[in-house]
């Protein structure tokens, strides 16, 4: 599993990477386009992943979300994909912060604490804001399933 991970993730950033950058840039446009950036460097999903199953609803551009677990203790795999740059962005966030982590630790994480480090308030809007909601709102429910099967 460790090696499938390491290849899921070997072209996306860590979240103090993430949040480095974002500290540097410092402007909101670069900002913007960095999140864009990140979201380019994303592994398509299989299309098979692309059904109302995976659909995450209440973002303003089509978003389909899984999460996968493996090994024991069971840690986490996101696979994600927009058809918005800028939601593949904060995918990449997203998947920077859960990917690696067991069920327990996604759960404990503050995900709020995060995105406000990075300001991402300032740069969504807040139709992305009910789709990034919805994003971990689905990564909590696998991750609560999780714990139910580990229990």
């Amino acid at each position: 599993m460790i090696d499938r991970l390491k290849d899921e993730q070997k072209s996306l950033s860590s979240l103090e990477e993430i949040v480095d950058e974002f500290d540097f840039l410092n402007d909101p446009y670069d900002q913007l386009n960095y999140l864009i950036d990140l979201g380019l460097d994303l592994p398509k999903i299989d299309s098979s992943l692309k059904t109302e199953q995976y659909l995450i609803h209440g973002c303003q551009n089509n978003v389909w979300l899984d999460v996968e677990f493996y090994d024991e203790p069971a840690v986490m795999l996101i696979k994600a994909e927009s058809e918005a740059k800028i939601v593949n962005g904060i995918v990449a966030v997203l998947m920077a912060i859960f990917n690696g982590k067991t069920a327990q630790q996604g759960l404990d994480f503050n995900v709020r604490e995060a995105f406000d480090r990075l300001g991402l308030d300032k740069l969504i809007g807040s139709q992305r804001k009910n789709g990034l909601n919805g994003m971990v709102q689905k990564i909590r429910e696998a991750a609560r399933w999780q714990l139910a099967q580990d229990a």
